[in-house]
């Protein structure tokens, strides 16, 4: 039975309406969709359920869904694809998480980049140095982390019902959340058909590693003991992409880094840098630091899954720091191999 969604009434740009779609030049157009007003979803087998749907601008709606597991509402941005039974792609925020103000849409452009791809995006707002894991027990600071259950068990059955997707789905992450997107295809095997995972660290549970997982948390005042346990703990090594990659078997994957050392987007006119060599100094000293670290990850990862025989797209980039410029390029380099494998 579909649960009943609570919508603010849209404005006429949300009715339905005959989608046009340009790619190169050509015009597609798509059949009239249902209005937002209509949309409705399954509940989750654990009775997470979407609470509310509410536009944003012409092409964009945000779902609130209710995670039972968190006990608390997750807001969901959704780029709706233009016609029906297309596949999903979901994408996961940096430390940062993804909010209004912060994430792929504000520094990646997202919206435009999927204007013609005519799939499913789907980006949860939230997650802030949480690595969207399941934590064993609640933070004083970060509250309830259940964040791999909403992702795997909770969220897809509620979009996919909303939605009316294939079921095919791909998901994307930076930073941090490069190491949760092979988590959690580790977690539930064939859930996401591919994974680009840019400039992460797929380790966790050496004390290298793990040292880097416990400032990351740190960052907006977790405490990392409350995710996986003390160092001893083994919820680390379960946690660890690099121990477990046997089971990444299967799923297609992109994986890529810069080395660290400045390029085409470390300079003063640069987006992310706005002119201000303040900005340009921390971008270049700080997150060329975090990319070489991150580098040396996405290598041992890198081996590890030749050693095993799993075919990988690896992009070790000679250049390149830890930020924006670099993975909205990744996203675009990825996306072939991602759109192949959900049938997009």
């Amino acid at each position: 039975m579909a649960s009943s969604v609570r919508v603010r009434r849209a404005a006429a740009v949300v009715a339905a309406v005959t989608l046009t779609m340009i790619s190169g030049g050509n015009v597609v157009s798509a059949e009239p969709r249902t209005t937002i007003e209509s949309i409705s979803a399954d509940e989750a087998p654990d009775g997470s359920r979407l609470i509310e749907v509410t536009p944003v601008g012409e092409s964009q709606m945000n779902f609130t869904v209710h995670s039972t597991a968190m006990d608390k509402n997750v807001t969901v941005r959704v780029i709706r694809a233009a016609s029906e039974k297309r596949p999903t792609v979901y994408m996961l925020g940096g430390v940062e998480g993804n909010s209004e103000q912060f994430g792929w849409e504000q520094k990646a452009d997202v919206e435009k980049f999927f204007s013609d791809k005519d799939v499913n995006v789907v980006i949860p707002f939230g997650g802030q140095s949480s690595y969207y894991a399941d934590w064993k027990q609640d933070d004083p600071k970060l509250g309830r982390n259940k964040w791999q259950t909403f992702l795997t068990k909770e969220l897809p059955p509620i979009v996919d019902s909303a939605l009316e997707t294939t079921g095919k789905n791909a998901i994307a992450g930076l930073s941090m959340s490069a190491t949760s997107v092979l988590n959690l295809a580790i977690s539930k095997p064939g859930l996401y058909q591919s994974v680009g995972a840019y400039s992460g660290c797929a380790m966790t549970s050496d004390p290298v590693a793990r040292r880097f997982v416990e400032i990351t948390v740190s960052d907006f005042g977790g405490n990392p003991e409350n995710m996986w346990g003390a160092a001893e703990d083994p919820l680390w090594a379960a946690n660890d992409p690099y121990v477990n990659a046997e089971r990444l078997r299967g799923t297609t994957l992109y994986i890529s880094n810069g080395s660290g050392l400045p390029g085409p987007y470390d300079t003063l006119d640069a987006r992310t840098v706005g002119g201000n060599r303040r900005a340009l100094a921390t971008q270049v000293v700080v997150g060329g630091v975090i990319e070489a670290v991150t580098n040396d990850c996405t290598m041992r990862l890198a081996e590890k899954l030749r050693a095993l025989d799993i075919p990988a797209t690896v992009d070790l980039r000679p250049v390149g720091t830890h930020s924006w410029g670099y993975w909205r390029d990744d996203l675009s380099a990825s996306w072939p191999m991602m759109a192949a494998a959900i049938g997009a």
